[in-house]
């Protein structure tokens, strides 16, 4: 029943949204929040009707302020380690075969800022604040900081944050490609929800190749990843969904893809 309360969820057509809900909290990260998201993408992926899902925190001041800092006391570096490597939920998120988006509505902090970033589209609230600030207890990232954000924003730019631990604004976060879209806060919801059912309305079968062929670009060669979208470009012409589609284009009408 714990994990029912730090992570909500709900499904609406084929999105599902999961929210982090410890707002006394500001949301952050507790080992019962991370198993409870890690499930729930395990029950998600299994489950056909859902084809996108959003991740947001409850509350209109936190997306996720960072790890429980309250659980190091007295953790060795042995059972920090467990911790982190044992069903990692931001591997679980980065591995989820199907689109993700993070709708960031207040801080994006730490781990919360990680979470984001092992999602597939960060949408922010104009009021959220993101950065890791682990330098300033010591430490450094753990979640993928160090890996996924250089990658999305360059290295000098990543380097910045990590080395000083500075919030920046949703604007700023925009200008240097941390997100890809800012809306005011008010309309963070509907936004994120519409431009997740007009995902849901697209080929689950194309969507899941697309993630493979672009979550490659970032680990291989350019020829091999080229050669990689070939081999997925061939999967998806034998779906049932692309002869769907082929002829809903030719017939001048809406396709409805099954996912086959």
């Amino acid at each position: 029943m714990a994990d029912e309360q730090v992570v909500l969820e709900q499904i609406d057509g084929h999105v599902a949204t999961l929210t982090i809900n410890r707002p006394d909290k500001l949301n952050a990260l507790n080992i019962a929040t991370r198993s409870a998201i890690v499930r729930a993408l395990d029950e998600l992926a299994r489950n056909d009707e859902v084809r996108v899902v959003i991740i947001t925190g409850a509350g209109e001041k936190s997306f996720v302020a960072g790890a429980d800092i309250s659980e190091f006391e007295g953790r060795s570096p042995i059972d920090q380690f467990r911790v982190m490597t044992d069903a990692s939920m931001f591997q679980a998120v980065g591995d989820f075969p199907k689109p993700t988006i993070a709708a960031i509505n207040g801080f994006c902090l730490g781990g919360g800022c990680e979470l984001a970033l092992a999602c597939d589209i960060r949408i922010a609230s104009d009021k959220a604040k993101l950065g890791q600030p682990e330098i300033n207890l010591g430490l450094l990232p753990g979640g993928g900081g160090t890996q996924r954000l250089p990658r999305l924003i360059g290295m000098g730019a990543a380097f910045k944050l990590l080395y000083t631990g500075d919030f920046i604004r949703a604007d700023e976060a925009l200008r240097i490609g941390l997100v890809d879209e800012v809306v005011p806060a008010a309309d963070l919801a509907a936004r994120a929800a519409e431009l997740a059912a007009a995902i849901g309305q697209k080929s689950p079968v194309a969507l899941g190749l697309i993630k493979q062929a672009v979550k490659a670009s970032a680990r291989t060669p350019l020829d091999e990843g080229l050669r990689e979208e070939v081999t997925l470009f061939a999967l998806a012409f034998a779906s049932e969904d692309m002869k769907e589609g082929v002829d809903a284009f030719l017939n001048k009408r809406q396709a409805n893809f099954t996912g086959r």
